[in-house]
């Protein structure tokens, strides 16, 4: 008999951008954005979660949010810059988790809302203490990060298949 693995997904939503006249693909971060993903990076690291691969929207803010975030991290795990995560569904988004690697237990998705928010919601069947209402109390804001477990494969990720058990955002 083989013991289920259990796996962690960290949904991270880009820090807060700028607005500059740039396409929307290419607003770079605020300098509040800046702040905020160092303080996401602080966070992660502080959570034990060591990413063994990093998802990244191609979108300049979530890459910037992402290098800043990494700085902070003990070790910097692969990162795939992934244009199917910018614009992207909650479905799509699953599409792509389910064609992660077996061997990759902790995963890291750098992403927008509104997709983050409902994807969390809809893959978290479950949730520990009051994370699923101050999910819905606070939306997801810029630089807030997700964490859910799941246990079996990223092939059998599918809408309440996991558990949300931590919530952060960066003002709390």
């Amino acid at each position: 008999m083989s013991v289920e693995v259990v796996r962690r997904i960290v949904l991270l939503r880009h820090a807060k951008a700028d607005w500059p006249d740039v396409a929307d693909h290419d607003r770079p971060l605020a300098e509040r954005g800046r702040q905020d993903a160092l303080l996401a990076g602080r966070r992660l690291a502080g959570t034990g979660v060591t990413p063994e691969l990093t998802l990244c929207s191609t979108a300049v803010r979530a890459r910037d949010t992402w290098k800043l975030c990494a700085s902070e991290l003990p070790r910097r795990p692969r990162t795939t810059y992934e244009s199917r995560l910018y614009e992207a569904t909650p479905g799509e988004v699953i599409a792509v988790l389910n064609e992660v690697d077996d061997a990759v237990t902790d995963l890291l998705v750098v992403g927008h809302n509104p997709t983050l928010h409902a994807l969390a919601d809809l893959l978290a069947g479950t949730s520990d203490g009051d994370t699923r209402a101050r999910l819905h109390a606070t939306g997801f804001p810029t630089a807030a990060q997700a964490v859910l477990t799941l246990t079996g494969g990223w092939k059998s990720l599918e809408p309440g298949a996991a558990r949300l058990v931590t919530f952060w955002t960066p003002h709390d």
